[in-house]
């Protein structure tokens, strides 16, 4: 007989945050997520105890899916911060580290969870509010007759993640692929409620970046067809190819169980029954002039082979990935659930049919007559490369969508971050007194929840030098810049820094920088951070709006909501 224990208490952590163990948990996972922050980041080799799969990254949505963490309060901060990525795919390791300084910075102040919270709510406020005005410095304008500032969108998207191994001229194909993939998913003729379409990417490892490619259409993998034979494929009278698509099972080894109870006649064969089924279907699907059957899941050898004596591709294992985009390829038919009935509107239509071939694969090309559905064939050397890739390509593919709902970019390198903590500095510098009566706080006590917050902003742009670079901010615009490590106080820093992170400032300007240093701060600016002139040419770095801008609310949010817990409450049995 087992023996039964006796039911533990739960565990009642106070004021969580006051713990060593948590202070040092946070302290290490932010560590961890700045290393990994920008191009030059550094990869991490994440693996379990015993054995499995090993995955070298410095994406934050493999980085906290796979980090154990022990701590509720970084589960609650991961958890936030992939949701943010779940519905951004952008800005996660941005999300992470911002959230992870406010909780640094806010915790060490001498103020009330309660009235830092008011306060910084109060800050987010006026940084979304200058973020979505026209005077904004860090804001630019993306215009989609122009190819330019969606080039260095995605240029810099794909160039911050140092573990798909890319070399200029590769991220330059790259970046015009993924534009070329994005423009087939928009579609020709715009309606009242216009859908974008979807890339499928297709997997080719061990190949080279710059074989990669890109498809109207789709490309389903078949092992089995030979490249030297034609393909012999049905065509209608008006010369299209009528197409099938099954999501029910057509290998003839029964019905599924939760249909109901099958009664079978004494000397009926249950196998033969459903192979004659199946092949009547066959019969009609000839009679029907289709050209192409895809079916989702197994498909009876004896049916294939009818079909193919009757010049009808038929293709099985298509699996359910692929069936939404199989829909929209053919027309948004919906998949035939049932082999029992065709009824004459259950068909798609293709313009053409072919075979492709990408290193050792080949696939069938299914060309539509007008589609939004293309496929990208993406190859990479090594597996650990090519994973890596396929998430920076479909990340920037996302954003180019986010883009389109709001033209608008934000300045990267550093330069918004900075840009946003001179902007509130200078902004709490000059509050009328009923702000500080309506927060409920003194002068005294915003200035340092405001301080607090700069230097979290300015911790994001110091996160991106790994190599002792030093980190400077001009009292003009507000911009980040880097000068070369060691670099002494000099009062001409023109002679060591050429253009800010982003690009738009250049040192011949008549410009002075200040360090950025780690808990002082940047003083204050004498005006408003001015407004740079734009020239596309001249970006080097650019950051989703949608994305950023929703990333810096998340980050603030998720440390507000930290901030604020009294108590963990764990339940021992």
């Amino acid at each position: 007989m087992s023996r039964l224990e006796a039911k533990k208490p739960p565990l009642l952590i106070s004021e969580p945050l006051t713990r060593d163990a948590v202070s040092q948990s946070l302290s290490l996972l932010s560590g961890i997520l700045k290393s990994s922050y920008g191009p030059a980041g550094r990869l991490k080799q994440l693996h379990n105890g015993v054995g499995g799969c090993v995955c070298t990254t410095s994406q934050s949505s493999a980085l906290l899916g796979r980090l154990s963490l022990s701590q509720p309060v970084l589960r609650v901060l991961a958890a936030s911060v992939r949701n943010h990525v779940s519905r951004f795919s952008d800005c996660g390791l941005f999300t992470a580290i911002l959230c992870c300084g406010f909780i640094e910075n806010f915790r060490s102040l001498n103020v009330a969870p309660f009235t830092v919270i008011k306060i910084s709510k109060h800050l987010l406020s006026l940084c979304m509010d200058h973020l979505k005005s026209e005077a904004c410095g860090c804001r630019v304008s993306v215009d989609f007759s122009s190819v330019e500032t969606l080039v260095c969108l995605v240029r810099s998207i794909l160039t911050s993640k140092p573990a798909c191994m890319l070399n200029k001229t590769e991220v330059d194909h790259l970046t015009s692929l993924v534009l070329k993939a994005f423009i087939f998913t928009v579609p020709c003729h715009v309606e009242t409620n216009a859908v974008l379409g979807k890339c499928v990417v297709i997997p080719v490892k061990g190949g080279r970046v710059v074989d990669s490619t890109v498809l109207p259409g789709l490309l389903i993998e078949v092992p089995e067809i030979h490249l030297g034979k034609p393909l012999a494929v049905k065509r209608t009278g008006s010369n299209m190819i009528k197409i099938a698509l099954f999501s029910v099972s057509m290998s003839g080894d029964g019905s599924n169980p939760e249909e109901g109870t099958i009664v079978v006649h004494h000397g009926v064969s249950l196998e033969v029954s459903e192979l004659n089924q199946l092949l009547n279907v066959g019969k009609q699907l000839v009679k029907d002039e289709v050209g192409l059957v895809v079916c989702q899941k197994v498909m009876h050898p004896s049916l294939k082979q009818y079909l193919k004596e009757q010049s009808v591709v038929a293709v099985d294992r298509a699996g359910l990935s692929l069936m939404e985009p199989l829909g929209c390829v053919t027309g948004n038919r919906p998949p035939i659930a049932s082999i029992h009935s065709l009824p004459p509107d259950c068909y798609g239509s293709l313009k053409d049919l072919c075979v492709e071939s990408f290193a050792s694969k080949h696939f069938l090309h299914l060309i539509p007559e007008d589609t939004v559905i293309c496929s990208l064939i993406l190859c990479n050397r090594s597996e650990t490369a090519w994973n890596e890739l396929k998430r920076v390509c479909e990340t920037a593919e996302h954003v180019l969508q986010l883009t389109v709902k709001e033209p608008l970019a934000l300045l990267g390198g550093g330069c918004t971050e900075t840009h946003l903590a001179s902007y509130i500095r200078h902004k709490s510098s000059s509050l009328p007194a009923s702000t500080f009566r309506d927060l409920g706080c003194s002068q005294t006590q915003f200035q340092l929840v405001a301080e607090g917050f700069c230097r979290s902003l300015e911790s994001v742009a110091r996160s991106l030098s790994h190599d002792g670079e030093e980190v400077l901010t001009d009292v003009v615009y507000g911009h980040c810049w880097f000068a070369p490590p060691g670099s002494p106080c000099v009062s001409r820093w023109s002679d060591l820094v050429s253009k800010c992170g982003c690009g738009v400032s250049g040192s011949t300007e008549d410009l002075s920088w200040s360090f950025l240093q780690g808990q002082s701060g940047s003083p204050v600016l004498q005006g408003c951070p001015q407004e740079p002139s734009v020239k596309v040419a001249d970006l080097r770095t650019l950051d989703c709006f949608a994305a950023k801008c929703s990333g810096l609310q998340v980050a603030l949010e998720t440390a507000n909501l930290i901030l604020d817990l009294s108590y963990i409450i764990e339940d021992q049995n």
